[in-house]
């Protein structure tokens, strides 16, 4: 029988970033349902004012959130820089046929940090994360021209007469219909991209949960209490354990 041995992994940073940005993730996709709805829900312009307001200050923490773990990829322990993180690199597609072949077989290989193809989700979730953060912060400004780029989109679609700091969403007669018009042009493929990323994300989603929870089960170990308490337990010896360090 194998032992069991418990390993210090994820530091507070990481598993701080990783709970905010699920709540954060949650609170924008149902806002952003009800408002891709709202018509149908029979919601006004001011309810949803309200509701793109509420869901661009989500936004912000969101945003905020993801540029730390950017940062903190430079600054983190062992498990949570971008050399264990990213996929590739000498040897990488040795270890994903490895780890497949030896989780079929029914003797999954060990991992304190990211598996090689945990990997791969990993870096297409920070990947679409970023999409939405970005394409995000364009839509704020070019809906209720809230920062960064608000002040700059007011100021070009303000009419003659009006002061840019004053205009507030779907007042159009305070617009230059022209300079509106061709402001939601250049908005369009960003709203775009901003839905189906959206889209893509919850599919990406959906499959995380469900492989975090079959490898939890097959591995026998403890990958979400691990993100709570930063130690894991794993049996025998994983494949990139630290040697040269106590676990």
């Amino acid at each position: 029988m194998d032992e069991f041995t418990v390993h210090r992994v994820w530091d507070a940073p990481t598993r701080w970033f990783h709970w905010i940005n699920a709540l954060c993730v949650i609170a924008l996709a149902a806002i952003g349902l009800v408002i891709l709805n709202s018509k149908g829900l029979g919601i006004g312009n001011e309810g949803k004012i309200t509701l793109k307001t509420v869901h661009t200050w989500v936004g912000y923490v969101f945003a905020l959130n993801l540029a730390w773990r950017l940062v903190w990829a430079f600054l983190g322990n062992r498990y949570a820089r971008w050399r264990a993180i990213l996929p590739g690199g000498r040897g990488y597609l040795h270890a994903v046929r490895s780890y497949i072949a030896a989780f079929v077989a029914g003797n999954p290989q060990q991992y304190l940090g990211h598996n090689p193809l945990g990997r791969l989700a990993v870096v297409l979730l920070l990947a679409l994360l970023a999409t939405q953060a970005v394409t995000g912060l364009v839509l704020a400004g070019t809906d209720l021209f809230y920062p960064p780029f608000g002040s700059s989109i007011a100021e070009r679609v303000a009419a003659p007469g009006v002061d840019p700091a004053t205009l507030v969403p779907y007042a159009l007669d305070t617009y230059d219909k022209a300079a509106y018009d061709e402001m939601r042009a250049m908005r369009k493929p960003y709203a775009l991209v901003h839905l189906y990323a959206f889209y893509v994300l919850m599919v990406v989603v959906v499959l995380h949960v469900t492989a975090v929870i079959v490898t939890e089960v097959r591995e026998r170990g403890n990958i979400v209490s691990a993100m709570f308490t930063g130690m894991k337990i794993v049996r025998g010896h994983p494949v990139d354990e630290d040697r040269t360090q106590g676990g």
